[in-house]
């Protein structure tokens, strides 16, 4: 049985590492380490090399979830972890200042891994911000070539990220 492996990437602070402990049927395994940086100021740890967790699919087929990195300076790790994956999930702080701008980021240092797999986008703390509406995430999604879905998610809910790895497996059943 081919191992099915999908990436959560995406901002600091957007949720990889929630997103993964709300679905991991493991104690997630995490490399939180303290910030010291200008996230110091929004969180006390972020993620130095990955995170990861298991989840079993209704077949009994195991999923393997890892968590990049969210600050560019760790983007080394970024290739290694997408090697082999199937999929990707972008989440996107929807607080920070320029949300569109840290989608493009991602969009473009895994393009070519999303050209041979699928990718869904995330939306976190639609809640607190507003700044961006899901339209405008979807549309420019689409400038860039991209039909994906794309949702608002509250990564500390389990079906909310369950809903995102839904429409990951689904888009790779039609790619």
């Amino acid at each position: 049985m081919a191992e099915l492996k999908f990436i959560f990437t995406g901002s600091p602070g957007a949720g990889k590492t929630t997103a993964i402990a709300a679905i991991s049927e493991i104690p997630p395994i995490s490399t939180d380490v303290l910030a010291t940086d200008e996230l110091a100021d929004v969180k006390n740890e972020t993620t130095a090399a990955m995170d990861f967790g298991e989840f079993t699919l209704d077949d009994g087929q195991k999923v393997r979830l890892y968590g990049t990195p969210g600050q560019q300076r760790f983007e080394h790790m970024w290739r290694i972890l997408a090697e082999g994956a199937l999929g990707f999930v972008i989440l996107v702080d929807n607080t920070r200042p320029a949300p569109l701008d840290d989608l493009a980021i991602y969009l473009d240092n895994f393009a070519d891994f999303i050209d041979e797999t699928a990718v869904v986008i995330g939306v976190t703390r639609t809640d607190i911000a507003t700044r961006h509406s899901m339209v405008h995430f979807q549309d420019f999604v689409e400038q860039r070539g991209l039909v994906c879905p794309v949702f608002p998610a509250d990564v500390r809910d389990k079906d909310d990220v369950l809903l995102l790895l839904d429409a990951l497996m689904a888009s790779l059943e039609y790619a």
